[in-house]
């Protein structure tokens, strides 16, 4: 379940669908005999955003209204939703227009916003437009993928502004952040067509513009809520605003779990060495009795509660695996272990894996739900897959601070040395520990384990 205000409690298509019709609004353009535009046609696997015809599909959003943000809808009943989007979709008409199978705007009126909301996609895009443009494309209600004109002059009383560096950079991550600015510029001259691919998986954005990459793997910000990840789902929004801007083939393809995880699992591979060979345990320690290997994956024994762990010590490091959870299904990545005791308190933590979406941990402290470290910090709920699923989860340790990123969204980032408050008061002796063993603290349940691999990191 996603955090509250990342949750629309409306079906945007149907809802928002009848409220228009019910007040007589449509985006759709009149019928103009002399126009035969095209039906875009998606490549294989795509989808058509847009049909060259209407706006069907489509909504009007004037998102940075009076209490227009995610987080203020997501306030309101249902019926006061939609009465919101009918009003916006009434202003945008006076803005939006088809013609030969283009999406126009004149530089004015609400943002457009697809009635669905997607998760992990693959997007494609093509846009045209003028001198002195502003605009972009928001992924999840969330702005933005940027769109400048590029001849631009930089102006040092506006340092954040940098136009000149060309479009397709994340405008809204933090300044200096990844992927704030383009790796390269990119843009073609005006008058020619402009083509974006965008991938996220989780909230990792990766942005190639006219076949040249210019956001790689870069954390999308919460621009809403800086402290809050990246909503796990939410809408696509064509920004305007500056000049007329063009709009075409636009297509959609949702990345299922298992190319998303080989995907991010891809990404530095070779920064990173295994730590399981998919044979057998060779490496590993402790309590072997207790797991098993089954076709490249480790499992823990139903009823056994042993700990597994590396032959190796590691101070700081960044581990990637895949963990698959049965219903109900309890385990822990044990961080920096000293190869006896409880690797919650003894080591320096214990990151849960837990199918906590099962109802016999609706009561539980919030320390102890999935990706937490056990007992410490909690980290952010609604990003674990159903039970039966492959989970992709990265954990980086570097001196003091944990971060954990799940299926490609960082739902944990805490300096545990500054943490004084436990569950249940309980004494964390190792939470100073500065290396230990990587292991597996299992809770007799069959998790099962796979792709494990490290990256030992310096300063």
């Amino acid at each position: 379940m996603l955090p509250a205000a990342c949750r629309f409690r409306f079906g945007p298509a149907l809802l928002a669908a009848a409220m228009l019709t019910s007040a007589g609004l449509s985006l759709t353009p009149a019928a103009d005999p002399a126009a035969d535009p095209a039906t875009p046609q998606p490549p294989r696997g795509f989808t058509a955003l847009f049909n060259g015809r209407d706006l069907s599909g489509w909504h009007g959003w004037d998102i940075h209204a009076k209490g227009a943000s995610p987080a203020d809808l997501e306030k309101l009943p249902p019926q006061e939703q939609a009465q919101r989007f009918a009003a916006w979709t009434e202003q945008a008409r006076k803005h939006w227009r088809v013609e030969n199978g283009e999406l126009i705007n004149d530089g004015r009126g609400p943002y457009l916003a697809t009635e669905r909301a997607f998760g992990d996609i693959e997007l494609l895009v093509e846009y045209k437009t003028v001198p002195g443009a502003d605009s972009g494309i928001y992924l999840r209600n969330t702005p933005q993928v940027q769109i400048w004109d590029p001849n631009q002059k930089y102006d040092p009383k506006n340092p954040h502004r940098k136009p000149h560096l060309g479009s397709g950079g994340l405008f809204n991550n933090s300044p200096g952040a990844p992927g704030r600015d383009p790796l390269v510029r990119a843009d073609k001259p005006f008058g020619q067509w402009n083509r974006f691919r965008i991938l996220q998986i989780g909230e990792r954005t990766t942005v190639y513009l006219n076949d040249q990459l210019v956001v790689d793997h870069a954390r999308m910000e919460n621009y809403w809520n800086r402290k809050a990840p990246l909503p796990r789902t939410g809408k696509i929004l064509l920004q305007t605003h500056g000049g007329e801007i063009r709009w075409r083939n636009l297509f959609v393809r949702e990345i299922p779990p298992e190319e998303a995880n080989e995907r991010l699992r891809q990404h530095r591979a070779d920064r990173f060495r295994p730590l399981f060979n998919g044979r057998d345990l060779t490496g590993w320690t402790g309590d072997t009795a207790s797991y098993t290997v089954e076709q490249g994956q480790i499992i823990c024994q139903p009823r056994k509660s042993g700990v597994l762990y590396t032959r190796e010590q590691f101070a700081d490091f960044t581990v990637r695996l895949e963990y698959r959870l049965p219903p109900g299904g309890n385990n822990g990545l044990a961080i920096r272990y000293p190869g006896k005791g409880r690797p919650s308190t003894d080591g320096m933590c214990e990151i849960q894996i837990l199918d906590d979406d099962h109802p016999r941990y609706a009561r539980l402290d919030p320390r102890q739900f999935n990706g937490s470290a056990y007992g410490i910090a909690p980290a952010t709920r609604g990003y674990l897959r159903p039970a039966g699923q492959w989970n992709f989860l990265e954990v980086s340790v570097r001196q003091s601070t944990v971060t954990v990123e799940l299926n490609g969204t960082r739902i944990l980032h805490a300096d545990l040395a500054a943490i004084t408050t436990f569950k249940d008061n309980q004494p964390h002796p190792g939470i100073t520990r500065r290396s230990g063993h990587f292991g597996f603290a299992g809770h007799g349940d069959p998790v099962a384990f796979r792709h494990i691999a490290i990256e030992t990191l310096t300063d």
